[in-house]
């Protein structure tokens, strides 16, 4: 399994980050050794400043590469919600060095994944809404319609340059309203009115 990430794939996103908005999916990776094996996350002692991130996901169950935009709702049927955990020091730092930043999304938890599925029949997937809360405050809401690309542009775009294979996940993006957790914090996410993870903060 592989993970693939969409950045600023929401225009407000992009705006709270300073970011320019891009004109084509931008996408970066996580190992399979980031995803988080319970529902604890344990702060890491090379940070001091971890974000979450709460991004639609999509698990991909066919194999595919060069996917036209036509078929490419053919190679998922289930979607999920998750968290993309950033080390935002870690990543600030690099970003003035110009240096690649995998340190600061790719390091062992930092992806949070569902702890369950849901199936994607009789679901509009331009029209998916998910909300993120920190300790029972409502700090993230995102709509898959204000997405700059669709599900299936980024799924297209994607096997252009990557095989994609059953099991790898793609996280979507995540929209504006990311901030810092602390230990003590309680996280959780609902995708279309359900729960979907509950994480503690140690």
């Amino acid at each position: 399994m592989k993970i693939i990430c969409i950045g600023r794939n929401y225009r407000d996103h992009a705006a709270e980050m300073n970011a320019e908005v891009p004109t084509e999916p931008v996408f970066f990776m996580k190992p399979d050794t980031a995803v988080l094996k319970d529902n604890t996350f344990y702060f890491p002692s090379f940070t001091s400043e971890i974000h979450y991130e709460c991004e639609l996901l999509v698990r991909i169950d066919r194999m595919g590469k060069h996917i036209d935009p036509a078929f490419a709702h053919k190679y998922y049927s289930s979607i999920g919600l998750g968290i993309d955990f950033t080390a935002r020091d870690l990543q600030s730092r690099c970003k003035d060095k110009g240096l690649p930043w995998e340190i600061a999304k790719a390091f062992d938890q930092s992806a949070v994944l569902s702890n369950h599925w849901i199936s994607k029949d009789g679901i509009n997937p331009n029209s998916i809404s998910f909300d993120f809360y920190q300790n029972g405050v409502l700090k993230q809401s995102g709509d898959t319609a204000s997405m700059l690309f669709t599900i299936d542009q980024i799924i297209a775009y994607v096997s252009k340059f990557i095989t994609l294979k059953t099991g790898d996940v793609i996280f979507t993006g995540t929209p504006a309203g990311v901030g810092p957790i602390k230990p003590g914090d309680k996280l959780l996410g609902r995708l279309l009115g359900k729960e979907m993870f509950s994480i503690d903060v140690a």
